[in-house]
């Protein structure tokens, strides 16, 4: 039987460069299109990624300049009532009574003279910035310090000999901040001073004046003062505010400075704060 699929001769070659060309054409319009498309989306993209940003920056550089900041209700100019929303008879009615040397003290007395309406000053009211002598009134109560009652110095009980019990039934602080006093004080070996109570954590500066008031060092713990430009480093040591490295330091810095004429001067050690000075005295001496 003859092949079906036979092809004459005279069209073989017709077929052979037909098949050429379309696979030629589908090489060129998957690839070249494609990358051209591609490279056109990307230049569209990129220019509409900074249309977006320009936008952007002007949609902030308006809102800094339209910004409103605090301020004072006796001092708004014809623009910035404009902008603030205010009509031009609420603007006179505030300088007039600005022209009587009188002062807007508070946001009642500026809806009172402008006649606002509420709801604008709902807006604009939150801005308003008094000064300070504007914001105190007859009614304003002064803070009342505490007092508690005074007892002599043989009335008082020795703080270095109170039990935690003790302060916590007649402090009346949390049983926490008063074994946390006991434990430091055994920490240090006593209490030298009174101002020691302020290196308690937790222990609040009315809680330290309530106990002080009721208790004191009656049996403070004999301390003698190592002079701090002789003091070697183990003896730096002993002082309960410092640690190994601070003791370290100190000791370079006098030996660098060749000894130091104030306490003060440590204050050039880097990291190193003033702020417990009073108590570091109580070890310290300079000569």
């Amino acid at each position: 039987m003859k092949s079906r699929f036979e092809i004459h001769s005279r069209f073989r070659n017709g077929i052979f460069l037909l098949s050429i060309v379309l696979f030629v054409s589908v090489l060129v319009y998957y690839f070249y299109p494609r990358s051209m498309q591609s490279q056109n989306n990307f230049v569209e993209l990129t220019e509409f990624q900074q249309q977006i940003d320009s936008l952007k920056k002007l949609a902030v550089q308006e809102k800094k300049e339209y910004r409103i900041k605090p301020f004072n209700p006796n001092f708004i100019s014809d623009h910035k009532g404009y902008i603030l929303g205010l009509s031009a008879k609420e603007l006179d009615r505030l300088h007039a009574y600005r022209n009587q040397d009188k002062w807007i003290n508070s946001i009642a007395d500026f809806r009172k003279v402008t006649k606002v309406s509420d709801s604008l000053l709902a807006v604009i009211s939150p801005l308003f910035k008094f000064p300070e002598w504007a914001r105190r009134t007859k009614n304003d109560k002064k803070y009342v310090k505490k007092k508690y009652p005074v007892k002599s110095y043989a009335q008082k009980g020795d703080v270095n000999k109170v039990s935690a019990e003790e302060l916590e039934n007649v402090l009346n602080v949390p049983d926490f901040i008063a074994a946390r006093i006991v434990r430091y004080r055994d920490k240090i070996g006593g209490f030298v001073n009174d101002i020691q109570l302020k290196d308690v954590s937790g222990l609040y500066d009315h809680q330290r004046e309530k106990l002080l008031s009721l208790f004191t060092v009656k049996t403070p713990k004999i301390v003698e003062k190592i002079n701090i430009n002789k003091a070697s480093v183990d003896q730096l040591i002993e002082v309960p505010y410092f640690d190994f490295e601070t003791a370290l330091e100190i000791k370079d810095f006098i030996d660098e400075q060749g000894g130091i004429s104030s306490f003060n001067e440590l204050e050039k050690i880097k990291g190193f704060s003033l702020e417990k000075l009073e108590r570091i005295k109580l070890y310290l001496k300079l000569n």
